[in-house]
């Protein structure tokens, strides 16, 4: 079910960009929820995600994403901050990941 997910994620991305769905942003914050949430790996995956929308924002012209300035592989504040928003994104909610990802 990964390949197919991926797939997805992909395609829908695509769409979002060429068709202007969403603004850069939103469009990189909306990839990196969802590729967390199909969970390619063991481990690390937050780590791979965050690398690929840096690069995919990158590819928009757009600055990387400040990740809320802070280490996020360390246990504390940030990191339970990111955690919690990633899960409102998991219930729809994109708010908090929005406001997190240029924190």
């Amino acid at each position: 079910m990964i390949q197919i997910a991926l797939k997805e994620l992909v395609d829908d991305v695509t769409y979002w960009i060429e068709h202007s769905t969403y603004e850069p942003d939103e469009i990189a914050a909306r990839f990196h929820h969802r590729l967390v949430f199909i969970h390619p790996y063991p481990n690390g995956n937050g780590r791979h995600a965050r690398m690929t929308v840096d690069l995919l924002l990158k590819s928009m012209g757009r600055a990387a994403f400040t990740w809320g300035s802070e280490n996020l592989t360390d246990p504390g504040k940030t990191r339970s901050e990111y955690i919690t928003a990633l899960r409102a994104a998991d219930r729809h909610d994109y708010g908090p990941l929005f406001a997190f990802v240029r924190s």
